[in-house]
């Protein structure tokens, strides 16, 4: 069962991810996300928890790095793709710009 407390969070941080989905700027994709964390541009990286491992320890280092934010999202790749309203699968979600969202 989850708790109260986590439930509202769960609630709060899809509701910012829908306000930058309508928005502010993200990508989806491995090689985007390397390429904005690469370049500084990225303020969040969201990743699956399905995610290989190696992946998600290259992505890790690299958002240290560029002091960049990581998010593990509790759903798979394709609840990842589905709440950003694509009909493909994505491991990885890079915010850019955050535009109305806190």
């Amino acid at each position: 069962m989850v708790s109260k407390k986590t439930k509202r969070s769960m609630e709060n941080i899809t509701s910012r991810r829908q306000r930058v989905i309508k928005s502010g700027k993200y990508s989806m994709g491995m090689k985007t996300a390397l390429h904005s964390l690469r370049m500084g541009k990225a303020k969040l990286v969201i990743i699956s928890n399905n995610c290989p491992a190696i992946t998600k320890s290259m992505l890790e280092y690299y958002a240290m790095l560029s002091k960049s934010s990581v998010l593990h999202y509790n759903g798979n790749n394709i609840d990842l793709g589905t709440a950003c309203g694509k009909t493909y699968r994505t491991h990885v979600m890079t915010i850019t710009d955050a535009g109305d969202s806190d």
